[in-house]
């Protein structure tokens, strides 16, 4: 899989490529980093989801570019379950956070 990122600070999207070279245009929610994994880590979600529809949120670290930016090509996928759970409880308190997540 690959990814390309458009946009400014303000408005960021990452176009991922699948294996057979299907293109879909992504949002970033957010990015954060573990101290305990020592990565960054980007949360995704498709740009074409209406407002009323569930959303399927996507996960991978990456390497940062040196303003701590996700690069263009640098995701990873997650492949630890311990990862998984970690990233898994950023996401739910962020979700539950008003503060947070803007609700």
């Amino acid at each position: 899989m690959s990814a390309q990122v458009n946009g400014d600070d303000q408005d960021r999207q990452i176009t991922l490529i699948d294996d057979q070279g299907n293109e879909e245009l992504y949002e970033i929610l957010f990015t954060f980093h573990s101290d305990d994994y020592d990565k960054s880590y980007v949360l995704l979600y498709p740009a074409a989801v209406g407002d009323d529809e569930d959303i399927e949120v996507q996960a991978f670290s990456y390497d940062a570019d040196d303003a701590g930016d996700v690069t263009s090509s640098d995701l990873h996928e997650i492949e630890s379950d311990d990862e998984w759970d970690m990233v898994q409880g950023v996401l739910n308190t962020f979700l539950d956070d008003d503060r947070l997540s803007g609700k």
